[in-house]
């Protein structure tokens, strides 16, 4: 598989990820779905944007995006985002409440990444298609 098709196939998957993860966000309030999914679902959205512009190294491009998501939870144990106007768009990307499980979560939508393309990808590029 060509890097534009990888591109392009990352893109189409980022779209229609960040317009699930708006809908989830929009809509679902419940104690699973918006929780754990969603917090999944964020990492693999980022990943994606990640890989339409840098096509290569999956592996270590799924590592930094667990360590932005790690981080961006871990800061949530100081009080940084009181800085924010509450509800705004920074704010609302930091969070304000550390949860050990939103870092599986991220771990776990880190290892589907790494997953899809070590399965999925790399058959399509085995297959030349």
């Amino acid at each position: 598989m060509s890097k534009m098709k990888m591109r392009l196939l990352y893109a189409a998957v980022f779209a229609v990820l960040l317009c699930v993860e708006v809908c989830i966000a929009l809509f679902v309030h419940d104690d699973f779905v918006r929780p754990y999914i969603g917090d999944v679902l964020v990492v693999v959205v980022v990943y994606c944007a990640a890989r339409i512009a840098f096509p290569c190294r999956f592996w270590l491009i799924s590592a930094a995006v667990f360590l932005f998501a790690a981080v961006v939870e871990l800061v949530q144990l100081t009080a940084l985002s009181s800085l924010f106007p509450e509800g705004g768009f920074i704010a609302t990307v930091l969070g304000s409440i550390f949860d050990l499980k939103d870092l599986l979560c991220y771990a776990a939508g880190s290892v589907l990444c790494l997953l899809w393309d070590i399965f999925i990808v790399r058959k399509c590029k085995n297959d030349k298609l």
